[in-house]
């Protein structure tokens, strides 16, 4: 099964909270109305595309169809569907052209991120890019475990030091590591206390610092894992990551286990924050850079494909 189809797969859920209710409004209205308008705008708002985007998106759906004069129900959702596929295009491609490259890796406990950068490691490996991983989640010895697990499994190299050893340490020896080694990018964990600990903003904030210092002139990624499945209070998160330590993309890990898949949506449109990554199942393949274009399509194609019922 291509990508493709396991992206559809995987947003089954998501399609049928929002796509088929939006195919049900469309096909059900004679005609474009307010009350087409009004029911399109409640289901966005209840799959956690957001009140205020959903709003918005319903606006800029009234003004287009104004001004391209467009009369059918058929057009007006053509129009819909493009709307949302311009709100999440621009910036999902990695900026990891200098060498090396750095990737900061945030989220909070239970989102993913460790086996995350796993998977991000073995996609840039098998892109012909050497890669060293720092262990720098240091309150958390099953975290350095697992993440030399996946360095294990991947073949690349690894930088830790012992349990409670400090995490901008970590940063900073990954960093002259990747340097020593002229490895192509250094990828870097982090704690994953609750976002409104102001300690953990602190360390944050400190790591952020070391790697603008070690790593200037570097191209630098710092990049927000989010489980999907949380819907509304990941943007939450999203805010506070980015104020502690100036985010450049989100990682939306889950998605197949949720029928709320407008949080894709909401944080784009919110935050001005690029998905870099979406995950779609727990194989290691299963975690793909994000296509604006491809997610649309997958989200709304109504054929049956491969996809399983």
């Amino acid at each position: 099964m291509g990508f493709f189809d396991r992206l559809k797969a995987g947003l089954k859920k998501t399609r049928k909270g929002i796509t088929e209710q939006l195919n049900n409004v469309f096909d059900s209205s004679d005609k474009i109305n307010d009350s087409m308008y009004e029911e399109l705008e409640e289901i966005l708002i209840m799959s956690d595309v957001g009140m205020q985007t959903s709003i918005e998106i319903i606006d800029m759906l009234k003004e287009n169809i104004k001004k391209k004069k467009i009369k059918t129900t058929v057009e007006a959702k053509q129009e819909l569907i493009d709307i949302i596929r311009d709100i999440l295009t621009g910036d999902e491609q990695l900026n990891i052209n200098s060498k090396p490259s750095v990737i900061l890796v945030l989220g909070v406990n239970g989102v993913g991120k460790t086996t995350t950068i796993g998977k991000i490691s073995n996609l840039l490996k098998e892109q012909g890019n050497s890669v060293i991983v720092g262990a720098a989640d240091t309150f958390r010895a099953a975290a350095i475990e697992q993440l030399e697990i996946w360095t294990d499994r991947v073949g690349c190299s690894i930088v830790k030091h012992r349990e409670g050893a400090d995490p901008a340490a970590v940063v900073f020896d990954t960093i002259a590591a990747a340097k020593k080694r002229n490895a192509d990018v250094a990828i870097c964990d982090t704690a994953g206390r609750l976002h409104n600990k102001k300690n953990l903003m602190a360390e944050l904030k400190k790591i952020s610092d070391v790697v603008k210092r070690e790593a200037a002139g570097c191209d630098l990624e710092i990049l927000l894992v989010i489980d999907a499945t949380t819907g509304q209070n990941g943007v939450i998160q999203a805010k506070e990551f980015k104020q502690a330590a100036g985010l450049t993309g989100i990682i939306l890990t889950k998605l197949d286990g949720t029928a709320k898949g407008g949080i894709v949506i909401s944080i784009k449109k919110n935050l001005g924050l690029p998905i870099k990554f979406i995950g779609v199942g727990e194989q290691i393949d299963d975690l793909q850079p994000f296509n604006a274009d491809l997610f649309t399509k997958a989200l709304f194609d109504e054929s049956s494909g491969s996809e399983e019922e």
